[in-house]
């Protein structure tokens, strides 16, 4: 007798691959799906390989539109980026992959969803509050939280053992020491090798961007434009493209060319364990720069102050897995009232692993030429800066410390 319905967000590599048989010999029936998130991957074959292993059913969805338009273009202009640093690659594709799983399971009217990831990391923490959020009344089965499958599976060995005992192929889960996520906006490298953070990563575990050895000696220059800080056509080579996933398309290819987009990081998960990864966002980070560079020319100071804010805060919110929180819906449409003046073109100069922009124009800009200039009055008395320093000279002369203190440092060296 079934013990119900799963639907297996399933990738077709060693983990998911045993999950799957594992589901359907304790007696689920599984269905596989496979997002297209714009991974390098043969679907067809990781179609037959899941049919092969006996699901009931199989979906391959091609998200890549989507996930460009609704998710990595808005993440982009709110200008959220985790710790610093990281450009939440694999983290902003987790909610959509999450949404049209929750989906399927209503069109199988199946009472479970599963995942494969690991109860250390942050997937799981993403894809379970997404899908409760979009269907309180979902379950969840996760088999690394499971103690039946716990009991079989200790780690990696155990799990080779068993695609071998069932014939499942996982070559490529042999030949790379270390874990891989591949979407449209990054690639990861992650574990295994990687797991000594003092130990550098060899060129060969970069598989997206050339290196800054091999790159080319001779600059792209790509014109950018924004429209509301959205990125809607590219200049480049006297070809104009536009269509968000054209567009992406295009500059993942000239950052992989120029090797732009590498970071090594060691990260706070959000489970509270730091974590060292290997990431690889070309697009990404060519968009990043553009699109901030463009804002300098465009934005009021005090509500880029502001939106920073916000922006710490909804890296936060994507990094942790609440992108169908209320909250990350408030900031979101705060980000969109701040984005309203951010139109116009940005050059940006591609060339040994930079991004560089060198001009911008908007017929938003706040730059005046005639007020930045040394040789020209332009409108800006400099007098008036007079009584401005003044009064704001006025709490640091009634605040005695640092002057005291700089006397006194002052008669011990003496």
């Amino acid at each position: 007798m079934s013990k119900g319905k799963i639907v297996l967000a399933y990738s077709g590599g060693l983990d998911t691959s045993v999950i799957l048989k594992w589901f359907i010999e304790e007696g689920y029936e599984t269905v596989a799906y496979i997002a297209d998130v714009g991974q390098e991957e043969d679907f067809e074959a990781a179609r037959k390989k899941a049919e092969d292993l006996g699901a009931c059913a199989v979906y391959v969805e091609d998200l890549k539109e989507e996930f460009v338009k609704d998710y990595i273009f808005p993440v982009i202009k709110s200008q959220a980026i985790y710790e610093g640093r990281y450009l939440l690659g694999t983290s902003v594709a987790r909610p959509i992959i999450a949404k049209r799983q929750i989906e399927i399971a209503e069109k199988e009217n199946a009472q479970y969803v599963s995942h494969g990831a690991t109860g250390k990391g942050n997937d799981q923490v993403r894809f379970e509050l997404s899908y409760y959020a979009l269907n309180p009344e979902i379950e969840v089965l996760a088999p690394w939280k499971m103690q039946e499958f716990l009991d079989v599976f200790k780690g990696r060995q155990e799990m080779l053992d068993y695609a071998d005992k069932h014939n499942i192929p996982v070559k490529a889960s042999r030949s790379k020491p270390y874990s891989e996520d591949d979407n449209l906006l990054h690639i990861s490298h992650e574990a295994g090798v990687l797991e000594d953070p003092n130990a550098p990563a060899e060129e060969h575990v970069y598989s997206r961007t050339a290196s800054i050895q091999n790159a080319p000696n001779e600059a792209d220059i790509v014109t950018i434009t924004f429209a509301q800080g959205i990125p809607v056509a590219v200049k480049h080579d006297n070809n104009t493209t536009t269509g968000a996933l054209e567009i992406f398309n295009l500059l993942n290819d000239l950052g992989t060319k120029h090797g732009i987009g590498r970071l090594d990081m060691v990260e706070n998960r959000f489970v509270g364990i730091k974590s060292r990864g290997v990431y690889e966002t070309p697009g990404g980070e060519i968009l990043y720069k553009a699109h901030r560079d463009l804002e300098g020319l465009t934005m009021d100071r005090e509500v880029m102050k502001i939106r920073d804010r916000f922006s710490l805060e909804l890296a936060h919110m994507v990094y942790n897995g609440f992108w169908f929180a209320p909250e990350f819906d408030l900031v979101m449409h705060t980000m969109d009232k701040a984005q309203e003046t951010t139109n116009g073109d940005v050059q940006v100069q591609l060339l040994k692993g930079m991004a560089y922009p060198i001009a911008r124009k908007s017929p938003n800009a706040l730059y005046d030429p005639l007020q930045s200039s040394m040789d020209e009055e332009g409108g800006y008395d400099q007098r008036d800066a007079d009584g401005f320093i003044k009064i704001n000279a006025v709490r640091l002369k009634n605040n005695t410390n640092v002057a005291n203190a700089l006397k006194t440092k002052s008669k011990k060296a003496a």
